[in-house]
């Protein structure tokens, strides 16, 4: 199937795609601070410079897009286009991501990943919902975690 846009405007539109302070991360953030946390965001001190560093916590909070990631859920599907660049990217993005949490690890930094299906799409949490695991986790929840999207 061809592109639908040509080449120009298929640079501008992805242009347009941010990697910080994008609208999931923007909420994460602001559950957070509503619940009465103080972070820092994009701490370059800490191994993947993680969305939300919480110092007081040793937590780092990720707030990951499901395609650019590879999250098993449906808002990712393979691209049929240019599918060889597409799967060496996001396979790559894959590699690095695993690398931070290891060194996140032996840190002894805890860490929370936030899929994007968790706060958008036909599988998104309630927002108080997704505000009371977050904050759970902040408190005492495990050294690796991850929420996701309900599953129907």
């Amino acid at each position: 199937m061809a592109d639908v846009f040509d080449p120009g405007k298929r640079s501008q539109v992805m242009a347009g795609i941010r990697g910080k302070n994008t609208r999931p991360e923007v909420l994460v953030r602001s559950l957070l601070h509503r619940a009465g946390y103080r972070f820092r965001i994009h701490s370059t001190a800490v191994p993947g410079h993680p969305d939300v560093w919480l110092p007081k916590y040793r937590a780092a909070v990720f707030v990951h897009g499901c395609f650019w990631h590879r999250h098993d859920c449906h808002l990712f599907k393979w691209p049929a286009n240019n599918a060889e660049f597409w799967r060496t990217k996001i396979e790559r993005n894959v590699v690095v991501d695993q690398r931070h949490l290891k060194a996140l690890a032996a840190l002894d930094v805890r860490v929370l990943v936030v899929w994007e299906c968790a706060i958008k799409g036909k599988t998104r949490m309630d927002p108080l919902a997704l505000a009371q695991a977050i904050t759970t986790w902040v408190e005492s929840g495990p050294a690796l975690a991850s929420i996701e999207g309900l599953r129907k």
